[in-house]
C-alpha cells in the first residue's frame, strides 16, 4: 500500500475527518480483533471501579447527546 502523507496533510479538516470516519466504519465491518495498548485497558478497569464506586460520576446517555446538540445544534 503506496498512501502519500505529504497529499494527506494537505486535505483540508473536513476531508480529513471524512477519511477517518469511512476508515473507522470499514475497521468496524471486520470481526479482525484490534489489539490494544495496556494502557487502555487499564485505564477503562479504573473508569469502571470509579464508576462501580460512584454511579453519580456518569452522565446518562441521554443527556451526553442533549449536551452534543447544545452544543452543535
Amino acid at each position: 500500500m503506496s498512501i502519500n502523507i505529504v497529499d494527506l496533510r494537505a486535505l483540508p479538516p473536513l476531508e480529513k475527518l471524512q477519511l477517518v470516519e469511512l476508515l473507522w466504519d470499514e475497521l468496524g465491518e471486520t470481526n479482525v480483533s484490534i489489539p490494544l495498548p495496556e494502557w487502555v485497558t487499564q485505564e477503562a478497569a479504573k473508569r469502571l471501579d470509579e464508576m462501580t464506586r460512584d454511579p453519580s460520576l456518569g452522565v446518562p446517555h441521554d443527556e451526553v447527546w442533549r449536551r452534543i446538540e447544545r452544543r452543535h445544534g
